[in-house]
């Protein structure tokens, strides 16, 4: 294994080693605190992080307010206290060493607002930041505002580029890095375009290479390039490092930190990782942001993939194929399925299915009834913790809508990720996790159930193991 050498992060020298971060309190300022103090960098998700009362004990995050306009700007609120508690914590736990930035999501419900008051109420405290999910054409203006490096998140040299054409250009100075996220491998929420299949993962080598030919073009030749997702031995990674195609390299690790002594999540979860197999993360799109996502298959997922399973398309009226009519919802009025389509749906409701809930799409789903009354219930005490949200067709636009129906195929992401980040039951929550998570059954560094500190952990990365 080549000797890793140190490189330049957010104006800083440090190890090519970038915990990622992992939003929903997972990546915390004891976390990211204990990375900067190894001399990598440390992420703080702005995600809607903790904040603590004064017996040192997490605040809940409860919505008093009765409209969801109101509950967003309590969601905001706490977003924005939570990250300067965190940072705060960070900054103090690395004692000056390595880097700390923030993550944040350009989808999450008002993203500008948070970063903001995080980069203003933890001002010299936070080194870069990093910013994914959709294309953020604004997160340079803000972050290099504050005298601050940004670090977007892409899977595509085609992403950077509309990026680049647009805003980025005009804030180069402060482009820290370009963080390329492997669509098929990464945690969480991915990147996939509409023109790649999920089913056929790529090799990320000549998608780097592209990525690195697109940035010479605009004059970065000395600006890294993280990569992110799927990365696990770096000595698998060793002809990446001082390749001329590739130029300045360092890798990102968001699965592996989840097992530390400094990671906040359950003993449960922790555990749970230890047992993982090869196939057992899900590449799904029930996200409420629309996103492909990457997380461990559970009852929640089993359930939303069977609720929309159980659909058929429907019409208002009668018309061509759509001849039989199908009483549903409390008044019993009709709507028409293709005879084929009827018989299916008695089944479904035969079964316990009873209650027929209506989509965007001109289809109706099947669930039993406490089914549907919890996602009722979800879709009314909306928060607002999306720009725009297809479980409630909340938008943070002036009009508050996406115009479009309520989409119960989908679920209460804020909801489920609250939930399992506090110990809430891991099979019926939101486990988000790379792909290679299995690997923790395998690695010997973890034999036995051993949990390392970051520290440890990042000994073992440098080594190549």
């Amino acid at each position: 294994m080549k000797s890793l050498e140190p490189i330049i992060i957010s104006g800083r020298e440090v190890l090519p080693i970038i915990e990622g971060g992992k939003g929903v309190a997972v990546s915390n300022g004891r976390s990211a605190g204990a990375f900067a103090a190894a001399g990598a960098v440390g992420t703080v998700s702005g995600v809607n992080a903790d904040s603590y009362d004064e017996n040192g004990d997490v605040i809940p995050q409860i919505y008093h307010a009765k409209t969801r306009r109101e509950r967003w700007h309590e969601l905001i609120d706490y977003a924005i206290s939570g990250g300067i508690t965190q940072v705060k914590l960070a900054h103090e736990i690395s004692g000056g060493k390595g880097c700390i930035h923030v993550n944040v999501l350009w989808e999450a419900g008002g993203t500008p607002q948070v970063l903001e008051g995080i980069l203003e109420g933890a001002k010299g405290m936070v080194h870069g930041v990093t910013c994914g999910a959709g294309m953020p054409y604004k997160v340079a203006e803000i972050v290099s505002s504050y005298g601050v490096y940004y670090h977007p998140i892409i899977s595509s040299a085609r992403a950077f580029r509309a990026l680049w054409k647009r805003a980025y250009h005009k804030y180069a100075e402060f482009l820290g890095s370009v963080v390329y996220e492997d669509p098929w491998l990464a945690g969480g929420h991915n990147g996939l375009s509409n023109v790649e299949d999920p089913e056929k993962p790529q090799d990320p080598y000549p998608r780097i290479v592209e990525l690195r030919a697109q940035m010479r073009e605009f004059g970065l030749n000395d600006t890294p390039i993280v990569m992110a997702g799927g990365v696990w031995y770096l000595r698998e990674w060793e002809n990446w490092l001082d390749n001329p195609d590739v130029g300045p390299i360092a890798f990102q690790f968001g699965t592996r930190p989840l097992l530390t002594k400094e990671s906040p999540v359950s003993k449960a979860w922790q555990q749970r990782l230890l047992e993982l197999k090869e196939g057992d993360i899900f590449l799904n799109k029930f996200s409420p942001t629309g996103f492909y996502s990457s997380a461990v298959r559970n009852n929640l997922l089993n359930e939303l993939e069977q609720r929309n399973i159980r659909q058929v398309p429907y019409a208002r009226k009668a018309e061509g194929d759509m001849s039989e009519a199908l009483p549903v919802g409390a008044r019993g009025r009709p709507v028409f399925l293709s005879p084929e389509d009827k018989v299916t749906a008695e089944a479904w409701i035969a079964a316990g299915f009873s209650e027929a809930m209506k989509t965007p799409d001109n289809t109706v789903i099947f669930v039993e009834p406490e089914k549907a009354q919890e996602i009722v219930v979800d879709q009314g005490n909306c928060m607002g913790c999306l720009s725009q949200c297809r479980f409630s067709n909340w938008s943070e636009g002036e009009e508050g809508t996406t115009g479009k129906r309520a989409d119960p195929r989908s679920f209460c992401i804020q909801k489920t990720l609250q939930d399992i980040a506090h110990g809430g039951p891991l099979e019926d929550n939101l486990m988000f996790s790379g792909h290679n998570a299995y690997k923790f059954g395998s690695d010997p560094f973890y034999k036995d159930g051993f949990v390392p500190t970051v520290q440890e952990l990042v000994e073992r990365i440098v080594s190549g193991d």
